[in-house]
């Protein structure tokens, strides 16, 4: 299930001194209004391989596969045998048969697995649904996905029956994938990438994961390396569906150092390292869609402490520093940039950790933009826009580039300032969707800037901005 979590957008407000954009097509009050270019799209790409031993990646496959996201225990290993079709029903949106060709080419080169899309019914049927229909049944899942079901409609019905009780499970024979057919080309795509790799492969996630999409702080918006050697395990000849813990425990290091030589060969997984509830409780409120910024304040400073008296150095601290720095910038401005940098110290050392680091990259720019320092801001934005790259995460990079003119104009350098702009505004129609959504994120950035009038601005001719 793919949450909604403050980690996942690119909410800039807490840098202070920035007006609510205004959304209405009526009247639009904002500071972007250039003619929005042709959508920019990601090219076919393949993930690098993990770079992590072998123990750790058992210990990892083990925790993903017998265990639910709520901590619930399942007793036996699932997986569907045989051939997996793929079915998109509802209404589709338009990158949706581009983005799930994508990835399920991918699927089947990286992970081995004999997966097709299909017409008609299939193992897999993934359902556009209204947003406000998902919600009225799981308000806080951006999307998700079910066992033993073919429609939306069917699981209104049947949502508190057993028969959609993952633990009930020996094989997996139907399962249905819900996404809001109303939002950005981007949050289909990661919700196509996280929930039919749920849906064939592991129902867990780890917020100690630095390289996986199976983790809920969203930094990793596309399976990576990582999740790929997971489902080629998942779907290894060495394991079969009914499984217990114990037997698969068993055959994995063989397994492994089959299908990963690089990882070495571990005589059995690395020992367990359990997220404490309280943790994940805390971590969640505070970057969460609801509640007060004063309690989601709390939240971030009871999580960060957690974490330290943990003695974590892994990606929940990275993480819980990355909180308390982006929920503390406006009144705290020291302690947040101190938390941030802390958060970068850590996230460097571990692996898939860079896309992390070019998320608090740009908000540093976003912090330098709005003081004036533009130098700083094109820097941290040079670093960051590669990065986001690699990571196929438009809404990110559409927000660096944007950052990134901002501050090219205001040290004069007007042609370069547009090229970035409309670079920016090309790969904001897919990271944030429709005109008045791309408007309005892109004009929150040029609010930053501290020379810009409260009127809108367009892009003249000449490059520069009048």
């Amino acid at each position: 299930m793919r949450h909604w979590l403050f980690a996942a957008g690119l909410f800039l407000s807490a840098c202070g001194g920035m007006p609510e954009a205004e959304v209405a097509m009526e009247r639009p009050h904002w500071l972007v209004i250039d003619p929005l270019p042709q959508m920019k799209v990601f090219s076919d790409s393949a993930a690098t391989r993990p770079q992590r031993p072998n123990a750790e990646i058992a210990r990892d496959f083990l925790e993903l596969t017998f265990q639910m996201e709520s901590g619930r225990r399942l007793e036996r290993f699932s997986r569907f045998e045989g051939p997996i079709t793929v079915s998109m029903t509802g209404p589709v949106p338009a990158t949706a048969e581009a983005d799930l060709a994508r990835l399920l080419t991918r699927l089947r080169h990286e992970a081995r697995i004999d997966i097709h899309e299909t017409e008609g019914p299939a193992a897999v049927s993934i359902e556009f649904v209204e947003r406000r229909r998902m919600q009225a049944l799981v308000p806080t899942a951006a999307c998700f996905v079910v066992p033993r079901v073919t429609s939306f409609e069917t699981y209104r019905r049947v949502r508190r029956e057993a028969q959609v009780d993952w633990a009930t499970l020996q094989e997996r024979e139907q399962v249905a994938i819900f996404i809001p057919a109303d939002t950005s080309p981007q949050e289909v795509r990661d919700c196509l990438h996280e929930e039919l790799a749920q849906a064939i492969g592991p129902l867990n996630d780890l917020y100690r994961l630095s390289d996986s999409v199976f983790n809920d702080d969203n930094f990793h918006t596309v399976l990576t390396g990582f999740d790929m050697l997971i489902l080629r395990a998942t779907y290894a000849p060495e394991l079969r569906s009914g499984m217990t813990r114990a037997e698969v425990a068993a055959v994995l290091p063989k397994l492994l150092a089959r299908i990963n030589p690089k990882g070495g060969r571990a005589t059995a997984p690395a020992p367990e390292d359990p997220t404490p509830r309280p943790w994940i409780e805390a971590i969640e409120e505070a970057l969460g869609p609801t509640g007060s910024d004063r309690r989601r304040h709390a939240a971030a400073v009871r999580a960060l402490g957690i974490a330290r008296a943990e003695g974590w150095q892994d990606a929940r601290m990275g993480f819980s520093l990355f909180g308390f720095g982006r929920l503390g910038v406006a009144d705290e401005m020291d302690l947040s940039v101190a938390a941030f940098i802390e958060a970068v110290r850590i996230y460097l050392t571990l692996p898939g950790g860079e896309i992390h680091t070019a998320h608090i990259d740009m908000q540093m720019a976003a912090l330098a933009l709005s003081s004036g320092q533009a130098p700083e801001a094109i820097l941290l934005c040079n670093r960051a826009i590669p990065v986001a790259s690699r990571a196929e995460n438009a809404a990110l990079l559409a927000t660096l580039l944007m950052i990134r003119s901002e501050a090219l104009r205001l040290s004069g350098h007007a042609a370069e300032a547009r090229a970035s702009r409309l670079d920016s505004l090309a790969w904001a129609r897919y990271g944030f969707g429709d005109e008045a959504e791309v408007r309005s994120r892109m004009s929150e950035i040029a609010a930053l800037t501290p020379s810009r009038p409260s009127l809108a601005l367009a892009v003249t001719d000449n490059g520069d901005s009048g």
